[in-house]
């Protein structure tokens, strides 16, 4: 624990700052690495933190039958955990591909060999870059809402657009959410909303965010069509699992 700082003890987990060569990651831990059993890592999706991503699953009854056989590690982006300090000015926020490059600290820190990567969204996309660095460090992937396509001049500039007349939470909700559910779902639209403005430094989140916007589309394919393509599973080596929320 040579480079952590604990935290509060909430209950069996325990939360970390670790030191990778790109800065500090938050992460918080609950078990050990068991056996040859991989452990469970989780990246949230932006505009929230593994709390507001992850907690509520991993608190179900269902999910107990799960976890209580593996190790769960929970991995915060940089500046994204609930009360963090603004980054200072002048901070270079890591690319995708460097944000992933950050996580086989982690695993070296905890003595884990191999994971099951659990991502939403952004951290979807962190996940799978993650499993296409280190393929020997992945046991396989569970991906919710991917976009493995980078940004396009039309994406880009819808963004711009937008960001001169919505404020920061309100753009990332159109990121999170569906139009219809905008409309129709206005009730958990609000709370997700106040938990974004309240919990994440909006510094921290727009640098997130800017990059996330950044990323550049992923070397594989859905089906394998075209010469030299790459499916999800033969460019990860690993059992894949794709959700899209409709």
């Amino acid at each position: 624990m040579e480079h952590c700082k604990p935290f509060v003890s909430l209950g069996d987990w325990k939360e970390y700052d670790i030191k990778t060569p790109l800065g500090l990651l938050h992460v918080e831990i609950r078990g050990q690495e068991k056996g040859n059993k991989p452990a469970i890592l989780t990246y949230h999706d932006v505009g929230l933190n593994y709390q507001l991503c992850f907690s509520t699953l991993f608190n179900c009854h269902e999910m107990q039958e799960i976890t209580k056989h593996f190790a769960v590690c929970h991995v915060d982006a940089p500046g994204q955990q609930t009360g963090a300090t603004q980054l200072p000015p002048g901070y270079q926020y890591p690319t995708m591909k460097q944000l992933a490059g950050m996580l086989p600290s982690v695993l070296h820190h905890f003595g884990i060999k191999r994971i099951v990567g659990m991502g939403v969204g952004a951290g979807a996309y962190i996940s799978a870059n993650f499993a296409l660095l280190f393929p020997d460090l992945v046991e396989g992937l569970v991906l919710v809402n991917i976009d493995a396509s980078g940004r396009g001049w039309i994406d880009w500039t819808t963004s711009k657009l937008t960001g001169l007349t919505s404020t920061l939470p309100d753009t990332i909700l159109t990121h999170l959410f569906s139009q219809e559910e905008l409309v129709t779902n206005t009730e958990l639209v609000q709370n997700y909303w106040q938990q974004i403005s309240s919990s994440i430094s909006e510094v921290n989140l727009q640098l997130f965010w800017n990059m996330y916007n950044s990323r550049w589309s992923l070397d594989i394919n859905r089906c394998g069509t075209g010469v030299n393509a790459k499916t999800l599973r033969w460019a990860f080596c690993c059992s894949v699992c794709v959700f899209v929320c409709l």
